[in-house]
């Protein structure tokens, strides 16, 4: 199977959790993945087949009613317009590549990015989570938000499980 190839079929997989966070093989023989491992995973075999200008990135976005209007209910209930979320994806020869599902979720959020960073494949788990997580106590800090860290991401994790959720 070719790079090409492989993206297709990674694009097609469910998206879902797997049942661990640091092995992303796992999107291939669970057949589901998150935009971290089904990214990590495209990343890691561009690396380990010499594919140049492949490029991980987490994007932290304004994760609102516009380019996620599952979540509205959940913002209105909290009295926010958004939340920091964090998203990763590729950059193929710095064209953005989104396979998180079947559609680009980067292109409802590219003009909510705030901030992206390139990672290596390892990163999705650990160095991903401390990264968001600092981002949203600066971001908390910074704009006098009424919610302690742990209220915050709290709200952020309902508003994941809602957009697993299957319509």
């Amino acid at each position: 199977m070719n790079f090409e190839e492989l993206i297709e079929k990674v694009k097609n997989i469910p998206y879902g959790r797997n049942s661990n966070r640091t092995d992303f093989s796992l999107v291939i023989s669970e057949n589901k993945g998150t935009c971290s491992s089904k990214h990590a995973f495209l990343k890691d075999f561009a690396v380990k087949n010499n594919i140049a200008n492949v490029k991980l990135f987490i994007g932290i976005f304004k994760m609102n009613e516009s380019n996620t209007p599952k979540i509205f209910p959940l913002l209105t209930r909290s009295n926010l317009n958004f939340i920091p979320e964090a998203h990763c994806y590729l950059k193929i020869n710095e064209t953005p590549l989104d396979v998180t599902t079947s559609e680009s979720f980067y292109d409802k959020i590219k003009e909510d990015i705030v901030e992206e960073v390139s990672i290596e494949p390892n990163q999705v788990a650990d160095f991903k989570v401390e990264y968001h997580q600092n981002f949203l106590k600066n971001w908390i800090i910074e704009n006098q938000i009424p919610f302690t860290f742990e209220e915050i991401w709290n709200i952020r994790e309902k508003c994941i499980q809602k957009l697993s959720e299957h319509s």
